[in-house]
């Protein structure tokens, strides 16, 4: 432990600041000549646009927007079912995540119709497009749509 050294060149001094002409950041201190940037507390909020009127203030905001609430759902279709589940087995979120066609933490799965699917499978998830629905159920299987 005591022979191990950071690489050279990784450890480098720290460059001080408004310490006389001599030190290369002398003088100013790398604020420039003069202006509100120079002073000390000097500067602008954000959003100020020079006494211009600023877009946060220029754009209109009324009514209601549902953005927050906005609910998506991730698209899967047959042909993915088809090619990762076996007959039998039960297509969920959790088992989505597991063969890789999910990811993610907070997510939702809406099932569509693309593709064909021959395997008897339990769809366990939030949306199913009808005509998703009328291919699994010719195909055998069954589907279970959460309430959500």
């Amino acid at each position: 432990m005591n022979e191990i050294k950071a690489p050279k060149g990784a450890v480098k001094k720290k460059r001080i600041i408004g310490r006389g002409n001599g030190s290369t950041r002398g003088g100013t201190s790398g604020r420039g000549s003069n202006g509100q940037n120079a002073r000390s507390g000097g500067g602008v909020r954000p959003g100020f646009e020079g006494g211009q009127m600023p877009l946060y203030r220029r754009i209109a905001r009324r009514g209601f927007s549902n953005y927050p609430f906005k609910v998506e759902y991730k698209p899967v279709n047959l042909r993915e079912l088809e090619a990762k589940f076996q007959d039998g087995e039960t297509v969920n979120l959790e088992t989505l995540k597991e063969k890789g066609i999910v990811k993610g933490k907070n997510v939702q799965v809406k099932i569509l119709g693309e593709g064909e699917l021959t395997k008897k499978v339990t769809v366990d998830v939030e949306k199913v497009s009808a005509g998703a629905k009328d291919k699994i159920e010719k195909a055998g299987g069954n589907v279970v749509v959460k309430e959500g």
